[in-house]
């Protein structure tokens, strides 16, 4: 016994020094990644690793006083605070905001000795704050508007990893990991405590790498758009677990019924439809361990029956060879996404804009959450962007909006995931890392609001 613990920790150890070498790496030169930003992407040559580069900022929260900046023009403030991990965000018809807090589900199989090293580094990125209840969704009502909700209460709880949330008529429905589930919901309801009736199961465990499922409906209503990421970085843990994955589902509302509507995506959320062109969009997290400048994380239109890569090529037909045995065939039917936002940015939220209540350059084009980088030497993504749109497509580069989530020391103070439009044209931001949902308004809002009130 005392041998097999010996062994154990020297194991650990060796693990350790290993990973503490990769760290110690992490100031190499790594290229600009603003040549990865828009629809031609820079795309250098792969690298190869036996232990991958890993640079993640150490979760240290939000100090008293402390909260994002913003580019001219904008103001933040705290919308909601001491949440647990605040995932995604749903506005309801009335502008009661539901705040998704989820946790991962379960632990991940340990085949290599790299994956002991990653999942050692991954944890310094976790907020602190981990002993309140999570896995349920909370409800803030600020009725007069004034970035001061009134309620902050629990709306519905006990649900397993939940992530995405749709309403259509008086049906909510809500993406667990492994299910989508329908409540009935009637404007102004503050707490659901029906158990709710399973609509269709979705791939979850025993693995669930990708555990968080977005959704949004469609349109007309009658069907809902579901992202399910794969389960794994590049097949590691065999091709059958990854039946069903890397796609985005369709599912019929009144049936349950669903198919693959577009495959090859790695892990695609923040699912949306382009105001204007009323064309499904995503913003998808690429492969990792390739190099610092692969693969661009983006965001793209979804073609009905399309496939993007995933896991044989990369960005069209750019092939992984680490993936065995290839297959060419379906690389040749690879395309392109439309626009890529830079390696490693682990873009989760995607919000359009049609409000009014911010500059009027924002109109009509999308905000994206970048959740931040961990597989590259200099930290990328932790920040929220702006990407104009005209004629329903992007036009222009990726601007930055809501930044200083990373202090000076390269610590995280917050880490931005979903986003949402309230009903007054704000952005919201949830921050999983701060435990905090964020309200960004136009710098001479609340000025506005005070005279409105007189």
């Amino acid at each position: 016994m005392i041998s097999k613990l010996v062994a154990r920790r020297e194991l650990q150890l060796t693990l350790a020094l290993s990973a503490l070498l990769c760290l110690a790496g992490c100031n190499e030169a790594a290229p600009d990644p603003k040549t990865q930003i828009g629809a031609h992407p820079d795309l250098p040559g792969q690298e190869q690793y036996l232990i991958p580069p890993m640079h993640i900022a150490p979760a240290a929260g939000w100090q008293q006083g402390e909260k994002p900046a913003v580019t001219d023009g904008l103001q933040i403030n705290a919308l909601a605070t001491g949440l647990q991990h605040p995932r995604s965000l749903y506005v309801l018809p009335n502008n009661d905001v539901l705040v998704v807090e989820s946790k991962a589900p379960g632990t991940e199989p340990i085949k290599r000795p790299k994956d002991f090293i990653m999942k050692w580094v991954e944890s310094w990125a976790t907020s602190g704050g981990d002993t309140g209840e999570s896995n349920r969704i909370t409800l803030l009502r600020d009725a007069n508007g004034d970035g001061n909700p009134e309620v902050q209460s629990v709306f519905l709880d006990h649900l397993n990893s939940p992530f995405g949330v749709a309403l259509v008529g008086e049906d909510l429905y809500v993406a667990n990991t492994d299910a989508i589930v329908r409540y009935t919901y009637h404007t102004g309801d503050t707490k659901i405590t029906s158990p709710g009736e399973t609509l269709t199961p979705l791939p979850g465990g025993p693995i669930d790498h990708h555990w968080t499922k977005s959704i949004v409906a469609s349109p007309d209503g009658k069907l809902l758009y579901v992202g399910v990421g794969s389960n794994s970085n590049i097949t590691e843990n065999g091709i059958e677990a990854e039946k069903n994955r890397a796609a985005i589902w369709e599912v019929e509302r009144a049936t349950g019924r669903w198919r693959i509507f577009a495959s090859g995506l790695r892990n695609p959320n923040g699912l949306s439809f382009e105001p204007q062109s009323r064309a499904l969009w995503a913003v998808v997290n690429e492969r990792d361990e390739i190099g610092p400048n692969l693969v661009p994380d983006y965001l793209t239109s979804v073609k009905d029956g399309a496939f993007y890569g995933w896991p044989y090529s990369y960005y069209g037909q750019h092939v992984d060879p680490r993936v065995q045995p290839q297959r060419p065939d379906l690389v040749a039917k690879a395309i392109a996404p439309d626009y890529a936002l830079s390696s490693h940015v682990a873009p989760l939220g995607l919000a359009f804009y049609n409000g009014n209540a911010l500059p009027p350059s924002y109109r009509g084009g999308a905000f994206i959450g970048e959740h931040g980088s961990w597989n590259r030497p200099q930290l990328n993504g932790y920040k929220v962007v702006f990407v104009p749109f005209a004629d329903g497509q992007p036009n222009g580069p990726a601007q930055d909006v809501v930044t200083g989530f990373l202090s000076k020391d390269a610590k995280s103070r917050g880490r931005p995931v979903g986003l949402a439009i309230d009903k007054s044209g704000a952005l919201l931001i949830a921050d999983d890392v701060g435990n905090t949902v964020w309200r960004v308004t136009g710098a001479g809002d609340q000025q506005t609001h005070a005279l409105m009130q007189q």
